[in-house]
């Protein structure tokens, strides 16, 4: 039986399990889409499969590393995942709002209306100003801009603990 002497590399682990991550990613947003709980607190069950994918991909990488991953060497693992798998969101949700589900871009201005009349405090002039500048962000090539956006800050924070508690260094003096 032949064993492979490839070592990994922050690279090659990062790819991998951003695809597996972005993929998982997708299939959870299309089922939270079509049943129009795009704005429930299920959103967040994304951030879970990040933070998972994460994790996962670091350790991962330091059993392929005899036990060992340096805490830039996580970072990197961490980041390249965030990147992949936020790309991979990206253009799933400019295809979904764009041919799939146009009306998606709608609910969300109507509920984020009826949040601020909620709120009370803003003049129906003040709720149509702000309804007007978001309605400017909510187009398809900004979506999946703010998908992006928000798969890197969310991929680097989780990335900066994860790495704090996966990491284990080699020793200097050996």
């Amino acid at each position: 039986m032949e064993t492979n002497t490839t070592p990994v590399t922050t690279t090659s682990v990062g790819l991998r399990y951003g695809l597996l991550t972005g993929l998982i990613s997708i299939i959870i947003s299309f089922a939270l889409n079509a049943a129009h709980l795009e704005q429930s607190p299920a959103k967040w069950l994304s951030t879970v499969v990040l933070v998972g994918g994460i994790f996962l991909a670091q350790r991962y990488y330091k059993e392929q590393s005899g036990g060992y991953m340096s805490y830039g060497q996580g970072m990197s693992v961490g980041m390249i995942l965030s990147v992949v798998s936020g790309v991979l969101g990206a253009i799933f949700s400019y295809i979904y709002v764009s041919f799939v589900d146009s009306d998606m871009i709608t609910r969300m201005l109507d509920k984020a209306r009826a949040d601020m009349e909620t709120r009370g405090g803003a003049t129906d002039e003040q709720i149509e100003q702000a309804m007007q500048m978001t309605a400017k962000f909510m187009t398809p090539g900004a979506l999946s801009f703010f998908v992006v956006l928000f798969s890197l800050l969310f991929g680097l924070l989780i990335s900066l603990v994860v790495s704090a508690i996966v990491k284990n260094a080699k020793p200097e003096f050996e």
